[in-house]
């Protein structure tokens, strides 16, 4: 049978303006500006210090505390009750007073009176921006059925409006990019072995070793995560990190392995098939907990450290001696599961391999392993079930494939029906939030799912890439000026006393110029679409108390707790007795797919050119913070890292200005600049990602650095996910003119 999950149980783990002025000069300077990029803030006497703010300047979403004086907001800090990220917060962090006075924001709605890609922007009214679109999504609806509407949303605002279209209008065609080109399959695997959704629920600060394979500790700053990390290194932990650069964690590392880029999943199965040979395996986990194991192991008996270390271009001896470092300290062993893991096509394989040496270590459910916290659940309000049926619209289910697919529906599946019109036609967009433009392979073929539609809605704090294909435009509040999020959890060392916390979002400054919330937005369109009689809540706020209420708590309640409610927690340790682990999953086999993690080959590098891959910067994140001052003056553009050698061969030079190009003939819209390093493997360049965009409406962002997904054109998706494959692409580099051949 297929696999099914539902998205929460997949989440557990006035007047008009000039048309052809530019976005940020549609009104004057802006009033709410609090000081020059550059300059120092001097003393913060007289400031008021609120409480309340949980940021999303990333994912993770730190609680904050901000000093206001005269109703502007002129520092961050971490909120020093936090049992999460205490008084400290990153870069970025930091950097959110900028994103809240950023020049270049959106202030009030715009309608396009250009062409899609090509805007000329008018300043309209909300009532009439509402009305449109309302009428248009509505329009959309009648001709072609709920299933002619798409949505792309993504952050905590986009979860509103996603269950109205999802809901109530009854589109199933929603793709979340957390899911699809992040996440999504770490969550499918693991539930496939384990049943749960791991998110980063490894207990490092009492690991006795720790398995990064990926993962960019300290370079993507999830503050309380990795304090964590750093806590385990501190009680001793030995590292071992996977990757084929030299990173951050990398340079923590006891053990680094330069592995070959996309073969992960033999270098495991190697690892697995090595413990179970030598009975280095838990095996009295394995026998109470494990399902299948006997089929396991045959599935896996071809992996053996020779034929591992060919594949992965890494001598079999340090195969050997990851597997035994891991041996000699399980159960106490942290197997990060990973965050962003949508590489290669062959990620469900890979993830499920992380899950399975987990269990073949007996590394669950003890102190240093995997631990799933037991967190404080507070129910979500939100709009009732209307839209009945559906299923004979529902493309993955149309396409009989990707059955192990997170919540919604896969982006390619979308994107074919759009440019297509088969099986359907869709018609309408709708945008919340996230950047399809540079979060999406394939730019082009996004472009042509745009420019059929009949109306593209946006709604976001700044104008991005994926803005300029709107035809109406609205300008969201940014986390600063609205409730909107409660955050839960459980303190990451496990080992002290067992505390709970709830944080909800509040608003730390009114929002300024024409910014809405995206319950009034969609409240709204709601309304003209003809559902105003299924609106659940009629504010942020209301939906906010009606949450907390379920928890006996209130806003005014948590406002005199300084932001946070701290509750004894539960003891996180032990695994029932009826906790399953599927070494072979019938499910999987059931539906053609591997029962038992396989290694799945990935493309070969061509002769001339390099694999490019890519990661995460410290002071940004991805495309959402380009065009912030003080984060841009940090790190104007993401360097490609180039090998020594190669660069040598090569004549290029550290800092040398070069643009790319990749092989299927597409060119890097801007440039940036080579560093040169032994620390990046002869067959692969790195940048960061979130560089390079287009939207000239960003003043300091624009053609900054190289946006590597315009690179990344070959489409490559993950059978049993249906996500996609990020990291398959080849280039080469070109300086003055000249592209130039990478050496064998």
């Amino acid at each position: 049978m297929s696999f099914k999950v539902t998205r929460r149980k997949f989440l557990q783990t006035a007047s008009i303006a000039a048309a052809t002025l530019p976005l940020a000069k549609v009104v004057s300077a802006e009033t709410g500006f609090v000081r020059d990029p550059f300059t120092p803030p001097g003393s913060f006497e007289g400031t008021q210090t609120v409480t309340g703010g949980v940021c999303e300047m990333c994912f993770w979403r730190c609680q904050l505390v901000g000093k206001v004086r005269d109703k502007k907001l002129v520092k961050l800090e971490g909120n020093p009750k936090s049992i999460d990220n205490g008084k400290s917060i990153c870069a970025r962090g930091n950097a959110g007073i900028k994103l809240l006075y950023d020049p270049d924001r959106l202030k009030f709605p715009l309608k396009n009176v250009g062409e899609r890609g090509k805007p000329v922007w008018k300043q309209i009214s909300w009532q009439e921006a509402l009305d449109e679109c309302g009428s248009k999504l509505k329009a959309v609806q009648e001709k072609y059925g709920s299933q002619g509407i798409a949505m792309f949303p993504h952050g905590a605002s986009a979860k509103y409006p996603m269950d109205f279209f999802e809901k109530v209008v009854g589109t199933h065609n929603v793709s979340e990019a957390s899911f699809f080109q992040c996440r999504g399959i770490r969550d499918s695997a693991y539930m496939a072995t384990f049943g749960v959704a791991p998110g980063e629920s490894v207990d490092m600060p009492n690991a006795k070793a720790i398995l990064l394979i990926g993962c960019h500790f300290g370079e993507n700053v999830h503050v309380s995560h990795v304090k964590a990390y750093l806590k385990g290194l501190e009680n001793g932990a030995k590292l071992i990190v996977v990757d084929p650069r030299y990173s951050a964690s990398a340079a923590k590392s006891d053990i680094w392995v330069q592995i070959k880029p996309g073969t992960d999943t033999a270098f495991l199965l190697a690892i697995m098939n090595y413990l179970v040979q030598k009975d280095k395996y838990d095996k009295k986990f394995v026998a109470a907990h494990c399902v299948g194991f006997e089929e396991f192991k045959k599935g896996i008996s071809h992996a053996s450290l020779d034929w591992a270390a060919k594949i992965c271009d890494v001598p079999a001896k340090q195969i050997q001696e990851v597997a035994d470092l891991l041996a000699a300290n399980a159960p106490n062993v942290s197997i990060h599961p990973g965050r962003h893991v949508s590489w290669h096509g062959n990620d469900f394989q890979r993830i499920r391999a992380h899950a399975c040496l987990t269990a073949l270590l007996g590394a669950i459910g003890v102190k240093g392993g995997f631990v799933k916290a037991k967190g404080v659940k507070v129910k979500g309000i939100s709009w009732p079930k209307v839209a009945e049926g559906g299923e004979e619209h529902n493309l993955k289910l149309m396409a009989d494939k990707y059955h192990f697919a997170p919540p919604g529906t896969p982006t390619e599946l979308i994107r074919d029906a759009c440019i297509t019109g088969k099986p359907y036609p869709i018609k309408g967009c709708v945008v919340w939030g996230q950047n399809p433009m540079q979060t999406i392979p394939n730019q082009q073929r996004m472009v042509d799912s745009l420019k059929q539609m009949d109306f593209v809605m946006c709604v976001d704090v700044m104008p991005t890439d994926i803005t300029m294909y709107a035809d109406i435009l609205l300008p969201e509040a940014c986390y600063l000026e609205r409730y909107d999020y409660i955050k839960t959890g459980t303190q990451w060392n496990f080992a002290d006393k067992h505390q709970q916390y709830i944080a909800p979002r509040m608003p730390l400054v009114d929002a300024m110029f024409e910014r809405k919330d995206e319950v009034f937005i969609t409240n709204e369109i709601a309304k003209r679409m003809g559902y105003g009689d299924k609106i659940p809540v009629n504010s942020l706020e209301e939906k906010i108390n009606k949450e907390l209420a379920g928890v006996n708590l209130s806003i005014a309640q948590l406002k005199k707790e300084d932001g946070i409610h701290i509750q004894d927690g539960k003891d996180p340790y032990g695994v029932s007795e009826d906790f399953e682990v599927q070494l072979y999953n019938e499910d999987l086999e059931d539906n053609d797919y591997p029962a038992v993690p396989t290694y799945i080959p990935v493309e070969e590098v061509p002769k001339g050119f390099t694999r490019l891959v890519y990661g995460r910067s410290p002071v940004h994140t991805f495309n959402r913070s380009q065009n912030n001052v003080w984060l841009h003056n940090a790190m104007p553009v993401n360097p490609v890292w180039l090998n020594d050698e190669i660069a040598k061969k090569m004549g290029l030079q550290e800092g040398d200005e070069v643009s790319l190009v990749n092989s299927e003939g597409v060119k890097s819209s801007s440039k940036t600049v080579v560093k040169v390093t032994p620390g990046i493997r002869k067959d692969t360049v790195y940048m960061a990602h979130g560089y390079g965009s287009r939207n000239p409406m960003l003043t300091v962002g624009v053609n900054a650095g190289v946006d590597d997904q315009e690179l990344i054109t070959k489409m490559t998706i993950d059978p049993e996910t249906g996500c996609n494959g990020m990291r398959n692409n080849f280039v080469k580099l070109v300086k003055d003119g000249k592209t130039l051949d990478i050496p064998a």
